[in-house]
């Protein structure tokens, strides 16, 4: 009996050791998940690209391009450039409708001219280039200086009032632009030569055509000549500026 009762107690204590067993579950460090799914996600990735294949896409037309309504742009018309837009209409009318194939027009009541793309219009960049080239002409430009903004990408516009660079008044705005165009236009001909770009004085109102860098550079001689700089630094300036960009391109 007594032997009896000392095996109960280690039979219980055996059967509670074993539920205390099942019941707490055994824990993975996490590093070793860690490594699976680095292990799991560079196998995939090795397996993607091999699965994918390159999509192929067909060709979009001109109207797919332009995705909507044709589009219209209008650049308004001041008094004074009337009669030359009358005047050179023609040069202005046929590079717009033959090389970007867009339509054009004046129109009387609104005093604007009004470009419009249509079916034929292949370029989505054509309506820019046009409202460009014909603002450019109302700014005061030749027609073939103008023409350059639709033959060449990288030719911009850029405007800028004397005021902007030094308050002026009176006679001392008078002698900036002075400065400006020199002796019958000289100094602003020569700004033009060497920096390769072309400038129109319209009153305090100052406008350049050509590229970024050659823009910079013009910009800087003539905001020197407002500044009070003589010409002749002027000039010897942008000759060292021309010849150092022309040595590195």
């Amino acid at each position: 009996m007594d032997a009896a009762r000392d095996a109960t107690p280690d039979v219980s204590s055996a059967a509670g050791s074993g539920a205390a067993a099942d019941s707490f579950t055994k824990v993975r460090p996490k590093k070793s998940h860690k490594r699976k799914h680095e292990q799991d996600g560079a196998a995939m990735e090795a397996e993607g690209p091999a699965a994918c294949k390159r999509p192929q896409f067909p060709a979009l037309s001109g109207d797919m391009l332009r995705g909507g309504p044709d589009e219209m742009r209008k650049i308004p018309v001041p008094a004074h450039r009337y009669t030359p837009l009358k005047e050179n209409w023609l040069k202005i009318f046929t590079p717009i409708v033959e090389n970007l194939q867009l339509q054009v027009r004046f129109n009387l009541k609104t005093r604007n001219v009004e470009i419009k793309t249509c079916k034929e219009t292949q370029d989505i960049g054509a309506l820019t280039r046009a409202s460009d080239f014909v603002k450019a002409f109302i700014l005061g430009f030749q027609v073939e200086d103008a023409l350059a903004l639709i033959r060449l990408d990288e030719l911009f516009l850029e405007s800028f009032d004397v005021t902007d660079v030094k308050p002026l008044k009176g006679d001392h705005l008078s002698r900036a632009i002075g400065r400006i165009a020199g002796s019958g236009g000289k100094t602003k001909f020569t700004i033009e030569n060497v920096t390769k770009t072309r400038i129109v004085l319209a009153d305090t109102k100052i406008h350049l055509l050509g590229s970024f860098q050659n823009i910079k550079m013009a910009r800087t001689a003539i905001c020197n000549l407002i500044l009070g700089s003589p010409p002749s630094k002027v000039y010897g300036n942008i000759r060292a500026v021309a010849s150092r960009t022309s040595e590195r391109f």
